[in-house]
């Protein structure tokens, strides 16, 4: 009996692998076989890094904090922990974008929270 190799299947799998290669350099976009080590680890790197993104941002919006805090006369620890005890709920987040787009503003809750 001749063996049996799913041809339709097998055509298509390696159509998604080449196409989700488009654009890498050399054979790893034409290969196959390296196409689809290369696509595998790329999709590797991508699930990890969107972990990673989420760190990265988060310590850039700490710099950009810190680095106005100082401007007004305070240091990031104590800018975060002055407004914990005033209670104010305002995430880092919003934070940097106040001290790089309104420094107006950012100035205003320094002053509300450190005094």
């Amino acid at each position: 009996m001749p063996r049996s190799k799913n041809k339709v299947a097998s055509h298509r799998k390696r159509k998604r692998v080449l196409e989700q290669a488009k654009g890498y350099w050399g054979a790893r976009s034409k290969v196959w076989t390296v196409a689809k080590n290369h696509v595998e680890k790329g999709l590797v790197h991508a699930y990890r890094d969107r972990r990673l993104k989420k760190r990265t941002f988060r310590q850039l919006w700490i710099v950009r904090i810190n680095a106005a805090a100082r401007i007004n006369g305070t240091t990031y620890s104590r800018l975060i922990s002055a407004l914990n005890k005033k209670g104010v709920d305002i995430n880092r987040k919003i934070l940097a974008n106040l001290a790089v787009e309104n420094p107006a503003a950012f100035t205003e809750i320094v002053k509300f929270s450190v005094n």
